[in-house]
């Protein structure tokens, strides 16, 4: 056979509507807004965040209108249609319920909250207000992420047993950083794990079992975390995330005819290829996605997604359901008790 790759089907930015956006936040938000700034309809018009210096200055950096002095005036704003939130995990549960009472669509940096049982408020409190609720989970509306599912659905690879994924790297030790931080949702899992548990869970979906290996550091946080997933089927995951080891940042889907490779970072926009056969393939063809010369500008694919989403006035993506966004917190819940527990 001829291995041909599918053109990756996505909605083109000029095609939906150019949603307003507050933004509350200003750590991963000064990429997210000179990504949608950059390559999209999608425009910031107002910003709130802590430190009111820092603020201004990112509100001058990216031509963003007005700087408001709370949470509450933001959600309140008229001139907003959606609210990003990009403040540390902690959080995302409470400004997400502010920003939703307010009847505003949300779009919530992952993890989407601390835990399931916020993360089931927070989309249950989406459905019921009839506004789109999102995790910023940016590698489900990439066109590699496409291009994988449609080679998946057509039977390329074959039946698949064997999703791997891997994120991490090595952080010092700092006490005042978030990462080291129980009070700030510090750990691997929370700000790392998340990126290859979800990359699983779109190829495999939720597993029927779940086990944990790993280790805590300072401050009880943990620190390194290897998973081993199964699922109805019997099909496996193998996942590891690390603030100790600086891992590729790869994930691989097998199957029983061949492999798709996601280049490094996995998460963000990379390449794709398609093998079939064993360790020397019969046929090999790679994709890259050469759009962007910084790989973060990625962030817009996702932010065009949603807006497409508020034109068909939808309350979740079709392509990250709410249910999915619970699962892979339910695994991340089982895997940071596990690791705590045998400390």
């Amino acid at each position: 056979m001829t291995l041909l790759l599918p053109a990756p089907v996505l909605p083109e930015p000029e095609s939906v509507p150019a949603l307003r956006w507050g933004v509350i936040g200003t750590g991963i938000a000064d990429r997210f807004v000179s990504a949608i700034h950059g390559h999209s309809m999608q425009r910031a018009v107002s910003v709130t965040a802590r430190d009111p210096e820092r603020t201004a200055a990112f509100a001058a950096r990216h031509g963003i209108e007005r700087v408001v002095d709370s949470v509450e005036a933001l959600v309140a704003d008229p001139a907003v249609d959606v609210v990003y939130i990009a403040t540390p995990h902690p959080l995302h549960y409470d400004l997400a319920l502010s920003a939703i009472g307010a009847g505003k669509h949300v779009l919530v940096e992952k993890p989407i909250a601390m835990n399931a049982a916020e993360a089931r408020e927070i989309t249950a409190a989406g459905r019921a207000a009839g506004v789109l609720v999102m995790e910023a989970m940016w590698t489900r509306y990439l066109p590699q992420t496409d291009m994988m599912h449609r080679v998946i659905a057509d039977g390329v690879i074959g039946e698949v047993r064997l999703v791997t994924a891997d994120f991490g790297f090595p952080m010092p030790y700092l006490p005042e950083h978030r990462l080291w931080n129980p009070a700030l949702g510090g750990g691997a899992l929370l700000d790392a794990g998340v990126y290859p548990i979800a990359f699983a869970s779109s190829v495999l979906g939720a597993p029927v079992r779940v086990l944990a290996e790993g280790e805590t550091g300072p401050g009880g946080v943990d620190v390194r975390a290897d998973l081993l997933l199964t699922y109805d089927g019997g099909a496996r995951s193998l996942l590891s995330t690390s603030l100790q080891a600086a891992l590729p940042a790869r994930a691989s889907v097998a199957g029983t005819a061949g492999r798709i490779d996601i280049g490094a970072p996995f998460f963000g926009p990379s390449s794709i290829t398609v093998s079939l056969g064993a360790f020397v393939p019969s046929e090999t063809i790679t994709w890259s996605d050469n759009r962007f010369a910084v790989v973060h500008d990625g962030l817009s694919y996702q932010a065009t997604a949603l807006a497409s989403y508020v034109a068909e006035a939808r309350t979740e993506s079709p392509l990250h359901p709410h249910a999915e966004i619970i699962g892979v917190m339910e695994v991340i819940d089982t895997a940071r008790e596990t690791i705590s527990g045998s400390a």
